[in-house]
């Protein structure tokens, strides 16, 4: 890299408090500053992913208006699109509805009105999947060979035993939370295997995962400054391993990549910042939420966990339906560059496009009862959770590969999980999914 992204000297990597402990003390702190949301289509409020109360808000768009605009809400106008066919048209057409950091990026969104423009150039964080061909084709070619199918085979036994390794250390009959031993554990630790990352700090993937994927901090006026220090700690220790491995020889890891690709070994200090928070919020809170997500799902559709138990041949479908349920990511923005119409509503240039993938794979019309979990849904394939065209996710077949092995995994020692106990959903409108959720373990 062209620049130094710290200072050298060493110190130590603050482990807290975390984005939800920090976030919390603000509103108490502020209790008068909490964004107002009068539409009752701003579906940009993060109350009702907490209170896993979306369903019927996007059922009655996708009824009445499936692309529609809001007005006056705490990010500004945007175009609402929640349908299945809408979502892969405005997917489908890159250079017209652009998801460049240039033009706004790839979440709802924006950077503060009244911040200084040193400052905003300084936190601006390029990465590939927020930027328009021909940059974004490059750099997704940078890291594309860690996830090809013959990456999935090299790495299937490693996974499978550290996997193994998980559940076996599970305290059967006896109440803990899921998501910390079990999603976190799994996922924290396959980013580390990506990123050649020291083992035992693997648990600070979580934490800038965390800062890094928590859009409602931006509306909490100064926590986006304890935000980007956060990040500026992560981007430390990532230029530490990239020197370490700057004139050694290529490795298959994710930093090694961006090393010897001439995409990528020129990037600038906030686009490493960018790529890192793409790869780890991709590699982290995604798989970890469906992992968390599959559990409370079967516990809820009892008579779905009773299929897979007496099938197992039908989990790598069972897969793509838990993947459809939960949507790990309920959106993703784009911007028009020119004026448009889409589907007889006029679009103008510079206009904020919000696709809700959350309700896309709830849409009707494409999944019959689409409120239940069915696990040998025959189109179960067609969900939308990994988007669609160019910027369809990278690493979408580790994530299948990851969730395939739990669930075989699981199926292999007859553990059976239910909910007993507190269940805490992401305070988010684009991370979907769980904080804590106490389980209990028994075998069938």
């Amino acid at each position: 890299m062209a620049t130094q992204l710290a200072p050298e000297a060493p110190f130590t990597y603050r482990r807290s408090p975390t984005v939800e402990e920090a976030h919390r003390a603000w509103q108490r702190e502020h209790p008068l500053e909490r964004p107002v949301h009068t539409d009752p289509w701003d579906v940009s409020r993060s109350d009702i992913y907490t209170e896993d109360r979306w369903q019927p808000i996007f059922a009655e768009m996708r009824a009445k208006a499936p692309v529609n605009k809001v007005t006056g809400t705490p990010y500004g106008d945007y175009w609402n699109v929640v349908s299945h066919k809408a979502i892969s048209h405005v997917e489908s057409l890159p250079e017209l509805f652009s998801s460049s950091w240039q033009h706004g990026g790839i979440t709802i969104g924006d950077p503060p009105a009244d911040i200084d423009p040193a400052k905003l150039a300084e936190r601006q964080m390029p990465m590939f999947i927020a930027m328009d061909r021909p940059e974004h084709t490059g750099q997704r070619r940078t890291v594309a060979p860690a996830f090809t199918p013959a990456e999935m085979v090299r790495m299937e036994t490693e996974i499978r035993q550290r996997t193994a390794s998980v559940l076996d250390a599970l305290p059967i009959g006896e109440k803990f939370d899921w998501v910390d031993k079990v999603s976190i554990e799994l996922t924290t630790g396959m980013l580390a295997i990506l990123f050649g990352f020291p083992w035992d700090d693997r648990r600070l993937l979580t934490f800038w995962s965390d800062w890094a994927g928590d859009l409602e901090i931006a509306l909490a006026k100064g926590m986006e400054d304890m935000r980007f220090d956060v990040l500026r700690e992560m981007a430390h220790y990532f230029q530490r391993l990239w020197m370490e491995r700057v004139n050694a020889e290529p490795t298959p890891d994710l930093i090694s990549m961006m090393i010897h690709s001439e995409a990528m070994k020129h990037m600038s200090p906030q686009e490493f910042m960018g790529n890192l928070v793409l790869l780890i919020v991709g590699g982290n809170d995604t798989t970890r939420n469906t992992m968390s997500g599959i559990v409370h799902a079967l516990d809820q559709f009892p008579d779905q966990r009773d299929i897979l138990e007496k099938d197992p041949s039908i989990i790598p479908n069972a897969v793509q339906e838990c993947i459809r349920f939960v949507t790990p990511l309920a959106h993703m923005r784009r911007t028009a560059t020119a004026d448009a119409e889409l589907f007889g509503h006029e679009v103008k240039a510079g206009d904020k496009v919000v696709m809700w993938y959350i309700s896309a794979n709830r849409d009707e019309t494409v999944f019959e009862n689409p409120d239940k979990l069915i696990v040998t849904r025959e189109n179960a394939r067609r969900h939308l959770a990994f988007g669609y065209g160019i910027h369809r996710c990278v690493g979408a077949r580790l994530a299948e590969l990851q969730l395939r092995i739990l669930l075989e995994e699981m199926h292999k020692r007859r553990l059976r999980v239910h909910v007993a106990g507190a269940v805490e959903r992401v305070r988010a409108n684009f991370v979907h999914g769980f904080r804590r959720m106490e389980v209990e373990v028994e075998r069938w």
